[in-house]
């Protein structure tokens, strides 16, 4: 005859793994939340506009970037880090919605932006010099939040 198990006695044996899966749990959404996936830019006029990013660091994800992509937060920016200052352009091939394009110095400086490139424009947009950094917004969005060349952007990647 098989022994039953009292409630009281079941919650105890599930305690453990119960704990586990919510630590688990809480560990991947503060990894989520981490300051790598988070941007601030600071205007001259000492305002602070924070985005949640995703990151492209290498040539595969460079290069399909927000391809394909319908729509976009308002707070999101897609960051791409080439490693090293160089000379880079961009293009809105397969890119169905408008963006603004920040060129970031490696010191966080912008050097210049691209407002609202149009989208499937295969035209260059080139930075203005050599930059380290391209962070990709919602079309108009530096426009609306006062973001201008030589405004600051920081980002645990860059260094101090």
């Amino acid at each position: 005859m098989k022994k039953l198990i009292h409630w009281s006695d079941y919650i105890k044996l599930m305690q453990k793994p119960i704990k586990l899966i919510f630590s688990i749990l809480l560990l991947l959404l503060l990894s989520a939340c981490s300051k790598g996936n988070i941007a601030n830019i600071l205007t001259a006029d000492g305002s602070v506009h924070v985005f949640n990013i995703e990151i492209m660091d290498t040539d595969e994800t460079r290069a399909k970037g927000m391809m394909f992509r319908q729509e976009i937060a308002p707070d999101f920016g897609m960051l791409f880090d080439f490693h090293t200052e160089k000379q880079v352009a961009f293009w809105m091939q397969n890119t169905f919605i408008p963006l603004d394009i920040i060129f970031i110095a490696a010191d966080g400086e912008i050097k210049n932006i691209h407002v609202n490139a149009r989208p499937h424009d295969i035209s260059s947009i080139p930075s203005d010099g050599k930059v380290r950094f391209v962070l990709e917004v919602a079309g108009g969005r530096t426009l609306e939040l006062g973001i201008a060349k030589g405004d600051k952007f920081e980002h645990v990647r860059i260094k101090k």
